[in-house]
């Protein structure tokens, strides 16, 4: 039985976002598969191009233990999605918006607002276009 975009985007929001978890993120993907932030400028932290399940992994891995001292996490009551099917049904998009609540420095709420293309291959991530603004990974 083959996941649904839903079961599909919220295991990977859950691997990556909520978990930080670069193995069970780098599992979604085919072994294949190419993670994408275009926006990203060449040499950020935050990886602007990954080709492969395991380059995946260890630079996700990289990303997270440099994050040690950010324990902000999603709100995830104040936090909201929606998914758009295509007439492609290996593609879909998911328009985010991320709510993150005050760091302790301030009381602000930081919201984040992207968007992500996936494109799916036997029930895996073949492709993911992460569209958001670099200055939220500094």
């Amino acid at each position: 039985m083959s996941r649904t975009p839903r079961e599909i985007f919220e295991s990977y929001l859950y691997a990556g976002t909520i978990s930080r978890n670069a193995d069970a993120l780098a599992e979604q993907f085919t072994e294949d598969g190419v993670f994408e932030a275009p926006l990203m400028p060449v040499g950020a932290a935050f990886p602007r191009r990954l080709v492969g399940r395991e380059e995946i992994r260890r630079a996700m891995a990289a990303y997270y233990a440099r994050q040690t001292g950010d324990d902000r996490a999603p709100n995830l009551d104040k936090s909201g999605y929606v998914l758009h099917t295509t007439l492609d049904p290996d593609v879909f998009i998911a328009e985010i918006d991320t709510v993150f609540d005050g760091d302790g420095r301030t009381e602000e709420d930081v919201a984040v607002a992207l968007v992500q293309i996936f494109r799916m291959r036997d029930g895996k991530i073949a492709r993911l276009r992460d569209y958001f603004a670099p200055e939220l990974v500094s």
